[in-house]
């Protein structure tokens, strides 16, 4: 027997990147099979690329998308923050509540504490994306952050981690998940599964994402000053994305002499970027389940990446290919090869992207998603079964001891 259909709000602080790209794809994948979903995200974060695609994805959710002032870090301001988004989310009186990131957990939680005081079945739903994760916890910084996630176990009733790696992390890190837990991989439109042309003019590699040194366009920018000191290639090289840190990079590649040969672009839609060279280039100090691997393997486009988080998940038997996250020298040397044989690139890329559509698909992700939430509320949804908790397919230990780096984090 169906269930009823669910009210549905995510909350987030910063609508970019991937961590958005995840919650527009799973609320109107929500919203096709029937649910009313709305979406909640920080006023100021992002530009205009990031607004043009929030008008977008807003007329076409039940409860569209409301913006409220949220800070990156935890200040006496979110009490007021909170209280503005529990009067807006008390009236859209929603069965479940999904926090996302560090800061859209924490409200996600707080909120439907609150609700469920007063009497309310809301459902509440965390999915780190990274996130806090990403924190050293040897640091300070760290402890901290992990004592305050194992504290909000208590009021969670599910978790979701988009890769093995991402509940290795929680259970290495934080605690041993005690409610239903379980790993959805970001998935794809299956338009999105066919190759790019590039341009003409197209540049010799590409960097596409949040400017700040976790995603390492530092690192990027450097290897391309070692292929030219080192290996004497003059690369040409498109860096896309936005970030308050842009300049600091543009000084970085006019103080290494690379100006006439790389140009910020700004932020773009990837598929329109991937256009614009002819090797995709994921230089991350940590990642969770980046979705610019993804859609770049998905495009047959071909791609270097580091060995952090689950990018080694997406690329499976080919992840010896993968590069030491932070090194330098070996980005270099991969993309000084990648330069010499573009053809053998090529091929590389095409048989990545045959395995890749069963497993990382939209509509199995927010099957899975959408079932965890029946199971938490004690109904069942017939067409995905459901285990109370689902252990990570690698074992956590290995996944850990595989790709991880302990750098520095960001709890968004």
């Amino acid at each position: 027997m169906a269930t009823a259909p669910l009210r549905i709000v995510h909350i987030v602080r910063a609508p970019i990147g991937g961590i958005f790209r995840h919650i527009a794809d799973l609320a109107l994948a929500q919203t096709r099979a029937g649910h009313q979903v709305g979406v909640i995200c920080d006023a100021s974060t992002g530009g205009a690329f990031e607004a043009e695609a929030i008008a977008r994805l807003a007329p076409q959710l039940a409860f569209g998308v409301a913006r409220f002032p949220m800070r990156r870090q935890v200040t006496p301001g979110d009490l007021r923050s909170v209280l503005s988004l529990y009067r807006h989310v008390r009236d859209l009186a929603p069965d479940v509540l999904h926090g996302h990131g560090a800061k859209g957990g924490v409200f996600a939680r707080v909120i439907g504490s609150v609700l469920r005081l007063g009497g309310r079945k809301v459902t509440r739903i965390y999915c780190p994306h990274g996130g806090s994760l990403h924190y050293d916890p040897s640091k300070l910084e760290g402890r901290i952050y992990f004592r305050l996630e194992r504290l909000q176990q208590r009021f969670t009733d599910g978790l979701v981690f988009v890769s093995d790696y991402e509940y290795a992390a929680y259970e290495s890190k934080v605690a041993h998940p005690t409610i239903p837990a379980r790993v959805v991989y970001n998935g794809l439109s299956p338009e999105e599964f066919s190759a790019v042309p590039t341009d003409a003019d197209a540049a010799d590699f590409l960097f596409i994402g949040m400017l700040r040194d976790l995603k390492g366009p530092d690192l990027f920018i450097r290897a391309l000053h070692d292929l030219k000191t080192i290996y004497g290639i003059t690369a040409s090289a498109r860096i896309v994305g936005d970030g308050e840190d842009r300049p600091r990079y543009e000084a970085m590649v006019a103080d290494l002499g690379l100006s006439d040969h790389v140009t910020f672009t700004g932020a773009l839609p990837a598929r329109e970027a991937f256009r614009k060279a002819r090797c995709v280039v994921v230089p991350s100090r940590a990642e969770a389940m980046p979705y610019i691997v993804l859609e770049t393997v998905a495009a047959q486009v071909p791609l270097i990446a580091t060995r952090v988080g689950g990018i080694p998940e997406i690329f499976g038997r080919y992840a010896d290919r993968l590069v030491t996250p932070g090194c330098v020298q070996e980005l270099a040397a991969a993309m000084a090869a990648a330069h010499a044989d573009p053809d053998d690139m090529q091929r590389q890329a095409e048989r990545q992207r045959k395995c890749l559509s069963e497993t990382f698909n939209v509509e199995l992700m927010s099957d899975r998603i959408t079932s965890l939430y029946m199971s938490t509320r004690g109904a069942r949804d017939p067409s995905a079964p459901v285990r109370s908790t689902e252990a990570p397919a690698l074992g956590s230990s290995a996944v850990l001891a595989r790709n991880e780096t302990s750098p520095s984090g960001d709890a968004d």
